[in-house]
């Protein structure tokens, strides 16, 4: 037992020395008292089980049984996650997805100034567009999404808030679709009940779980754009939705559910320090949901 043990603890360790063995570039670049009761929250390890999220909820979707949680109760801004949302409001809104758009200079980020491979004048799908906001976390085709948007901008942010309501997001707020604000804030049990309802949408299960994709800018160059969640080319791992975020008031974020012991987990990491954190993070999460860290209780 002890072996045992001690084997998938080192095994975890490696899997955490190999993410953050390269880093990756922050995705957005900058240039990329809630009811949910638990049934139950189990101790948690003090030895190699240690979660370094600043925020973390880590909840079974079968049974709302919280496996682990920190700082689950607070309201944080939380960076591109916001473009969950986003793609939640385009698909359900039924628009044509197959509508050509282009980028403007009213989709350059003047909040942080951030750069993007998405040079005006790029015109492409609006299911292109969708694809790119979720993988690659891209803030000017989510932002050429909402401008674009019947009614443009402001209709769509009031229904971003609008659809939060709906969902059962109470402590959530958008100001506008990229997350680049600090003032897109919610809790973590919100941002479960936002994996939940995107959970039901075929397309941002496939797009948010997609690994790459290539595409042709206005300068005539293909630009090639890569999931911003290295989990998704992980083969021990099965995802059925995943965003990451960052900007400096959020630190680094990670959102997903993914199957874990049988179960759909939903997986909410917020203000991570360092790129790597997150995914190592991750890592742990699933140590934890598996038992491999003896219980302090």
């Amino acid at each position: 037992m002890l072996y045992s043990f001690t084997r998938r603890l080192c095994f975890g360790t490696l899997c955490a020395l190999f993410l953050g063995s390269t880093a990756q570039a922050q995705e957005d670049n900058l240039s990329g008292a809630d009811d949910l009761t638990p049934a139950k929250v189990v101790g948690f390890a003090e030895n190699g089980g240690q979660i370094n999220s600043e925020v973390a909820l880590v909840m079974s979707l079968d049974d709302n049984h919280i496996h682990y949680s920190k700082n689950m109760n607070t309201v944080r801004p939380i960076a591109s996650i916001s473009k969950l949302m986003t793609a939640l409001v385009i698909t359900r809104s039924k628009v044509n997805l197959d509508e050509i758009i282009t980028i403007t200079s009213d989709d350059i980020d003047r909040v942080k100034n951030s750069s993007s491979r998405l040079s005006v004048g790029t015109s492409l799908t609006r299911r292109e567009a969708l694809l790119l906001a979720l993988m690659s976390s891209e803030n000017r085709a989510a932002h050429a999404l909402a401008r674009t948007y019947p009614g443009g901008l402001s209709a769509f942010v009031r229904e971003m808030n609008v659809m939060a309501r709906n969902i059962g997001m109470t402590r959530s707020r958008f100001v506008e679709p990229t997350g680049l604000s600090p003032l897109n804030v919610a809790s973590p049990q919100d941002l479960v009940r936002l994996l939940q309802a995107t959970a039901k949408e075929k397309l941002i299960h496939q797009f948010s779980t997609s690994d790459d994709y290539s595409i042709v800018t206005s300068n005539g160059r293909p630009q090639q754009y890569r999931n911003t969640n290295r989990l998704v080319r992980n083969n021990d791992w099965k995802i059925n939705i995943s965003k990451t975020g960052y900007i400096r008031e959020a630190g680094n974020c990670l959102v997903m559910i993914s199957k874990v012991e049988g179960k759909e987990m939903a997986i909410v990491l917020l203000n991570a320090q360092g790129g790597v954190t997150r995914f190592a993070d991750a890592v742990r999460v699933r140590h934890i949901v598996q038992n491999d860290y003896p219980s302090l209780y």
